[in-house]
């Protein structure tokens, strides 16, 4: 979507917020918005956050960082900047 084809809003609800049909799992809604690798990742992690034995909040908020960070990076990359690492 390119930024002259934004959806507007006037704050209380937007038809971003709704839901597909066909979703039914996270999977569906990453596919559905064309989530990156990045993104989708970020997107995971912050709907279990808390709730899995084997990633305690600490781990998930790392993650989150971690792959913000790589997408920060490969945006700034796209508009011919160093990155983060080369900031």
């Amino acid at each position: 979507m390119t930024d002259n084809n934004k959806v507007t809003s006037d704050g209380s609800t937007a038809s971003y917020y709704e839901l597909p049909d066909e979703a039914s799992e996270l999977q569906h809604l990453i596919s559905h918005k064309n989530m990156n690798a990045q993104i989708g990742e970020i997107f995971r992690a912050c709907y279990r956050y808390g709730e899995v034995a084997h990633s305690v909040n600490l781990r998930d908020a790392k993650k989150i960082k971690f792959y913000a960070e790589a997408e920060i990076d490969r945006l700034l990359k796209l508009e011919g900047g160093q990155g983060v690492k080369g900031e």
